[in-house]
């Protein structure tokens, strides 16, 4: 006996177990050697990390499709796992470190360091798989994966070794994000670019040969910077190349303020000659662009800052000799100042010498480091670098030739945008969590990378000894005896790049390179989904790896979800205070509403505007189809062995049936065409509509009658309605519709691995029952049994019939609802001119029709009555004669009140809109909910145009 509530809670925890207890999403399952694989790759959540609403919403869809294809037999293989976060995890256990007043990480070492991080992995890292559980997801979660495990590890290292062989893998001196905080590089990701209310300074600087005078413009040419600590570093000064102001400069020189050293002026297409006095400073060690043209130019890079971001000169000898006294003095007192101290003094000091001539504020975007929270430096260090352009190229044919497509396809731009114009990728990282670099340093600084020490080791000896640096015995006895060669070579401490790790992901997981049979069967996967905001970092990479390493393609298509916002169209922020938490929806409503609701809102390329209402929403759709089901149990219905809802005899349960398999085939066509929202629109209209509000309705009548044949019919089909929608809603509800296929009837198996509702064609005796019936019934064209006989079941005459009472009954409920007339008044209804098969079909249904549409009297005549709203039912007339029911003119004046204030609203937004100011100006969330407000202003105006359309024809 079904309970009669809806426990979500209850339900998730015993349905969660259930699946573990019986391997239900284990891959390679015995029944399923030979089924077609399915492969997805869980994009791998950090290690550090908890559950938010982009999980929620990318793991749903992930999901949806895995169970989908289970249920259509397939071996499907959705691989779990967590990334390792480098930065992310040594933040947190340094922090706790710290908290606990315990000896810091380098006062700990790095071996014990690591130990401890380990030690938090195991006690605190399996947060977000649990979380993750709880959402539903049906991973395999026996193959679990971390990017630090030993296999993974194996994998990174023979890709860095292969690469470096290859060529594509080298060490050099550029420009990277530094953190002056953390001391490292970091991605771009890792980047959060922050408006700053600033100041852009005007500096005047010498034209060399001339005496420099603040009062003349032809001694000096004025630059504007945002960053004037950095000056100490310009090695020279950028023009347009067509701006004629300055064609006669160029080949020329500057005097560096303050320090008093020559540099060119270079003519460079980066200069903008409508910005500032089109003039600028050059900082190839400061800047990423300045870096270019420093690069295209051959200027040298002096780098001006340590690693923590304080002036320094040190090391740049060769920028000091030769500089005049007071240049030397001022070198001295900045060096060390913290860079916006540093920033202060500058600025004083050009002013005193009369360099500065002028400061504006000046509004601007600054990096930050997403989790220091410092401003990001661009530094000038040496880094290990990856070849990307020469990767990309292969990933980018595949895209272009068709082997791997976007969905939506708008950001196949985006991604060859990024690949074009692909710089070298930065894989090292000043931390000590993560892949360490397999790189050795011998005692002159030559690199030997190897695959492990002994063979760095055994390579470094060969070397020497070969240079005649070390004599052969001496080698000989370093490689026999390792106390002997201690200190003889060092490793690189650097780690790698997280990414580098998760670019390998779709292929390491599965075992390579140790053992390839997983890789046979399972790679390439079948689909990646995930963010727009990792197509470069993540998505662009797996397909560079893939196509190196594995000769194809990680995956044919990529679909990309779009973001999840507050109800208002923000995005979420901490800092906003508009984060709503999955966990606390899924406490309050279930996983199974939160699921369905992301499902519901994820259309192809438009952002997710989530309100928790529209979840509450979602909770009572599933508590709809929890009393369907009980109102199917205390009616007693069940599905009889070997029942076949074509041989169905009551128009209604053909109709039934044959709306179930619209409902199959919509629901299908659109998983497979990646349109997650048209498919939960069909499963809920479905459901709700179809048969809840309208079959179980129009059922009543003969579940409550008396016993006989069409009364078992209408229970079995009823009973085989209800088991198809479970199977139907179950990608997107797995708990409910699990615990229902349990608790409805004594089943063999589990409703996750049972088989997705099949297309249903009759067989020649079902055909031969089917025409008989047709003949008795009078509905069905023998000829329409015929024709759908190896189609998908359809039965356009019970469509038909049903149809037309579904339709006529909500038109009615319509223009009741739209002249507000009592539910207790009940009017007539006049069929006008009607046709011979309307009038059997009101005469069969008229009593169902008046208790459902709050009718008195259903009656028929050539032509409306005078004072009857006009309603068109599929095709013909049906009149509701409403004179002395409602004051027309009343209505109509309340009516066009109605409509002065819609059209009111839409020329206020319009207005609105069409102010470019606001438009630029007001919050992104401010313009949509604008846009919403016409929508929904428009759409009440065409309501309202077509009642007034009604009143007038009854006039």
């Amino acid at each position: 006996m079904m309970e009669k509530t809806y426990q979500p809670a209850d339900i998730e925890t015993r349905m969660s177990s259930l699946w573990e207890e019986a391997g239900a999403f284990k891959a390679g399952r015995p029944e399923r050697r030979d089924a077609t694989p399915f492969t997805i790759v869980i994009p791998p959540p950090n290690v550090t990390g908890s559950l938010h609403m982009g999980h929620a919403l990318n793991n749903t869809l992930q999901d949806i499709l895995c169970r989908f294809e289970r249920m259509r037999g397939r071996d499907v293989l959705w691989q779990p796992g967590t990334d390792h976060a480098g930065i992310a995890t040594q933040m947190v256990v340094e922090r706790q470190l710290m908290e606990r007043q315990q000896p810091g990480r380098r006062a700990m070492g790095r071996d014990k360091f690591l130990e401890r991080v380990w030690q938090w992995k195991a006690e605190s890292g399996g947060t977000i798989t649990n979380q993750l559980k709880r959402l539903g997801a049906s991973c395999d979660w026996s193959r679990e994966r971390f990017t630090m495990d030993e296999g993974l590890s194996r994998a990174v290292i023979k890709v860095f070794v292969a690469l470096h062989r290859e060529g594509l893998i080298y060490k050099d001196k550029r420009l990277v994000n530094w953190d002056p905080a953390l001391l490292t590089a970091i991605s771009d990701l890792e980047v959060l670019q922050v408006e700053v209310k600033g100041s852009l300074w005007y500096l005047r600087y010498p034209l060399e040969g001339k005496a420099f005078n603040p009062d003349d413009p032809s001694t000096f040419i004025v630059v504007a910077t945002t960053r004037p600590e950095t000056m100490l570093g310009d090695t020279a000064v950028a023009v347009h190349p067509d701006d004629e102001r300055y064609e006669d400069l160029v080949g020329k020189h500057v005097i560096l303020p303050l320090v008093g050293r020559k540099i060119p002026i270079v003519a460079d297409e980066y200069s903008d000659p409508d910005k500032g006095s089109g003039a600028v400073k050059i900082t190839p060690a400061h800047d990423f662009n300045d870096f270019e043209v420093g690069r295209r130019h051959g200027l040298p890079e002096i780098n001006v800052l340590d690693p923590e971001a304080r002036l320094t000169l040190s090391g740049n000898e060769d920028y000091l000799r030769g500089l005049p006294e007071g240049a030397l003095m001022f070198a001295e007192e900045v060096h060390g100042k913290e860079r916006f101290a540093a920033r202060k003094l500058i600025v004083s000091r050009l002013e005193e010498a009369g360099f500065l001539e002028r400061i504006e504020p000046n509004t601007h975007m600054v990096p930050h480091g997403d989790r220091s929270g410092v401003v990001i430096e661009p530094y000038l260090t040496d880094q290990w670098y990856v070849d990307a352009k020469t990767l990309a190229q292969p990933a980018i044919a595949a895209v272009r030739g068709g082997a791997t497509s976007f969905v939506p396809k708008n950001w196949e731009k985006t991604y060859f945008d990024w690949m074009e114009n692909i710089q070298p990728w930065c894989i090292s990282r000043q931390l000590w969590w993560g892949h360490q670099i397999p790189a050795w340093y011998g005692p002159d600084g030559k690199v030997f990378v190897a695959e492990t020490e002994d063979e760095a080791v055994g390579n470094a000896l060969g070397y020497y000894v070969e240079q005649e640096v070390i004599a052969p015995e001496q080698g000989r006895a370093m490689a026999q005896d390792p106390a002997k060669r201690a200190g003889f070579i060092r490793r690189d401490e650097d780690v790698l790049d997280t990414w580098f790790s998760s670019a390998l992901w779709p292929f390491s997981t599965l075992g390579w390179p140790d053992d390839t049979k997983d890789v046979e069967r399972y790679y390439p996967t079948d689909v990646l989904v995930t963010g727009f905001d990792i197509i470069f970092f993540w998505v662009a990479r797996m397909m560079m790896m893939g196509l190196h390493f594995m000769k194809d393609v990680p995956f044919p298509t990529v679909y990309i979800h779009a973001l999840v916002r507050d109800a208002r169209g923000a995005k979420m922020s901490k800092s906003k205070g508009n984060v709503i938490d999955p966990l606390n929806l899924i406490d309050e409503y279930g996983a199974d509403a939160l699921r369905f609701t992301l499902a519901a809102m994820a259309a192809q390329g438009r952002d997710i505007k989530l309100d928790p209402q529209r979840v509450a929403g979602y909770r009572n759709f599933a508590t709809k189809l929890w009393n369907a089901c009980r109102f199917a149990e205390m009616n007693a219905c069940a599905l009889p062995a070997g029942f076949d809802p074509s041989q169905a005899r009551a128009t209604l349960n053909r109709w039934i049936a044959h709306e179930t398999a619209r409902a199959r085939r919509d629901i299908t066509a659109s998983i497979e065409s990646w349109r997650f929202n048209d498919a939960a629109g069909a499963a809920y209209r479905f459901v709700w509509n179809v048969y809840c509000d309208w079959y179980l309705e129009l059922a009543k009548p003969v579940l409550t009658g008396e016993e006989g044949a069409a009364k078992a019919e209408t229970r079995a089909m009823v009973a085989w309605a209800r088991d198809e929608i479970l199977k139907l809603l179950h990608p997107f509800m797995p708990f409910i519709t699990e615990e229902l296929w349990a608790v409805t009837a004594e089943r063999p198996g589990l409703l996750t691995l049972a088989d997705w509702p099949q297309q249903a064609a009759m067989v020649p005796e079902q055909m031969a029952l089917a025409a008989g019936f047709a003949e008795a019934d009078a509905l069905i064209a023998p000829s329409m049994i015929a024709a759908n006989a190896s189609a998908d079941f359809s039965d356009p005459a019970a469509e038909a019939e049903i149809g037309w009472v579904v339709d006529l009954v909500t038109a009615i409920r319509s223009v009741r609802a739209e002249m507000s007339i009592p539910p207790a008044t009940l009017t007539p209804l006049v069929l006008a001119g009607a046709s011979a098969e309307t009038r059997a079909r009101a005469e069969r249904w008229n009593e169902v029709v008046r208790r459902l549409a709050r009718l008195a009297e259903i009656s028929f005549a050539e032509r409306p009555p005078e004072g009857a709203v006009q309603l068109l039912v599929r095709g013909e007339v049906a009149a509701l004669p409403l004179k002395g029911v409602i004051d027309f003119a009343a209505e109509r004046a309340r009516l066009d009140k109605e409509l002065s204030r819609a059209e009111a609203d839409i020329k206020r937004v319009d207005a609105k809109l069409g102010n470019e100011k606001f438009v630029a100006n007001a919050p992104e969330e401010i313009v949509e909910e604008e846009k919403e407000k016409r929508e929904a202003a428009v759409a009440r105006k065409a309501k309202i145009v077509e009642a007034l359309e009604r009143l007038t024809s009854a006039a």
